[in-house]
């Protein structure tokens, strides 16, 4: 079978499609003939050893994969050879056959093809448990979202948006400020006028009124952590993502002068400490989509063996909403 193959830890241009062996499922695990891969930013941390998980080399990249289980390891009683299923795992994705643990492995209902399901679950599960479980979030809430161009940041304002909340989406471009729009914010900020610590705040006060948001979903970090504290209202709430610009040193001081509080959010650690979330999540997700409120935003299915564009233009942010690889063998 094909796969990606990193070797040692590097830049995308270091790294080759090869031909490898077809893993086989042990115990608890299920084999799947991928169809789909969504392409994620710490995929590209993953390759370069840059990520909090370094896999021992060699091994594949990629967390999203949607396709057909073709084989069953011991005491599999979930799935069957022949069940459409999507997965998140921990690494693995970017091949023609892929392992995943139970645990991680959904069945894929009908209404939800491979390439929508490689390209929505880590970015919408990831925003479900952010905003309902991490940020605690109440209906009719207002909520600012940092990034709201990136996969993650689109499916947070649209989840927003269908559990009756305010969204405002934060993002740098104009083009990406469209997109925002587009996909239902109430409110959108330009996140490069002036100094982040007084345009954030001022543009947020404009849009919602001086008490600010409720919570804020971060998955920028650097400068624009510090100036979202400043627009939470009362007992707001942030919700760490991520840092891509920069981890942030936060100042006591902030959280007590309005009862602020903050949340991490590792979307992994559920699967092992709460998985009765996971579940939850997946489930809300899947009904939401079928009900059409919520549509993700894949921009382009390119072939796996293109995988270094996608993953290219992932890395630098280039692209609003998601890229999925396509095996190209359903």
């Amino acid at each position: 079978m094909r796969a990606v193959v990193i070797d040692e830890f590097g830049p995308v241009e270091n790294h080759q499609l090869k031909e490898i062996n077809k893993p086989k499922p042990g115990e608890g695990e299920v084999l799947i003939d991928v169809v789909a891969i969504g392409v994620n930013f710490p995929d590209t941390l993953m390759m370069q050893g840059l990520y909090q998980t370094k896999p021992q080399r060699p091994f594949t990249p990629g967390r999203d994969i949607a396709g057909t289980v073709t084989e069953v390891g011991s005491g599999v009683v979930e799935f069957s050879p022949g069940d459409r299923v999507v997965a998140i795992v921990p690494w693995g994705g970017y091949a023609e056959f892929a392992v995943a643990p139970v645990a991680r492995c959904f069945s894929l209902p009908d209404h939800v093809d491979y390439e929508t399901a490689a390209g929505m679950i880590t970015t919408y599960m990831t925003a479900w448990v952010a905003l309902m479980e991490r940020g605690a979030y109440n209906v009719g809430e207002k909520v600012l979202v940092l990034g709201a161009s990136g996969g993650v940041g689109l499916a947070a304002i649209q989840i927003i948006k269908a559990k009756g909340g305010v969204a405002v989406g934060g993002s740098l471009s104009a083009a990406s400020r469209k997109v925002v729009t587009e996909n239902g914010a109430d409110a959108v900020i330009d996140l490069a006028r002036g100094d982040p610590k007084e345009s954030l705040r001022a543009q947020v006060f404009e849009a919602v009124g001086e008490d600010g948001v409720d919570i804020c979903l971060d998955p920028v970090g650097g400068q624009y952590f510090d100036a979202a504290l400043r627009a939470l209202s009362f007992a707001g709430r942030i919700v760490v993502i991520g840092f891509v610009d920069g981890i942030p040193t936060a100042r006591p001081n902030y959280f007590n002068v309005k009862n602020l509080t903050m949340a991490g959010m590792a979307l992994d650690l559920h699967f092992r400490f709460k998985p009765e979330v996971i579940n939850k999540a997946i489930s809300d997700i899947f009904l939401m989509y079928k009900e059409k409120s919520i549509s993700p935003v894949i921009t382009s299915v390119v072939a796996l063996d293109k995988w270094k564009d996608a993953v290219t233009q992932i890395g630098k942010g280039k692209s609003a909403g998601k890229i999925v690889l396509s095996t190209s063998r359903e």
